[in-house]
């Protein structure tokens, strides 16, 4: 058995700083998009998700990959969705068996109107506080940490993924 390697002082306090990030970071994010916008981080990254894609739609299973969810949880989003007018369900033209969500002129108004305040927590909270430099080096760190978390490019973020539909694939840990 290999003897542990333990953290340094400094590996411990930046550690330390990352699990603060970690945890910070999405709860401000999260608490934002819940009051202005009605959305949990999941939902504004579902609606995201369908407005970049051609004709507004994705498949179910490819819109889960993307948000980095479970089907079942993305199932029960889009119900929630429909019933605000924000999203619709439809059968899939090329096989008849899955399902498409399809982004409605009213949800992505919804998005619209709800990015720019995102936009603006995440620029202050995130870029504002960086150099272009740092900007620089925490995607290397990022795409780093990335490569040894997702080696098979399952995650929408990862280094090199295409971001096509062949490429989604549903990985709830994401």
């Amino acid at each position: 058995m290999e003897p542990t390697r333990w953290l340094t002082d400094g590996e411990q306090e930046v550690w330390r700083r990352t699990l603060a990030v970690l945890t910070l970071l999405p709860n401000e994010i999260e608490g934002q998009l819940q009051r202005d916008a009605d959305l949990t981080r999941f939902g504004y990254g579902v609606l995201a998700s369908l407005s970049e894609a051609p004709g507004r739609s994705r498949r179910m299973s490819e819109l889960a990959a993307l948000a980095n969810g479970s089907q079942s949880r993305l199932s029960h989003l889009v119900g929630r969705l429909e019933r605000r007018g924000w999203v619709r369900r439809e059968r899939a033209d090329d096989d008849g068996r899955g399902s498409v969500a399809v982004l409605t002129d009213a949800g992505y108004a919804h998005l619209a109107a709800s990015a720019p305040g995102h936009v603006a927590l995440v620029r202050s909270l995130v870029f504002d506080a960086l150099t272009p430099a740092q900007v620089a080096q925490l995607g290397k760190i990022t795409a780093a940490l990335l490569a040894r978390l997702d080696p098979i490019g399952d995650c929408p973020a990862s280094p090199g993924r295409d971001g096509s539909a062949a490429s989604a694939r549903a990985r709830p840990s994401c």
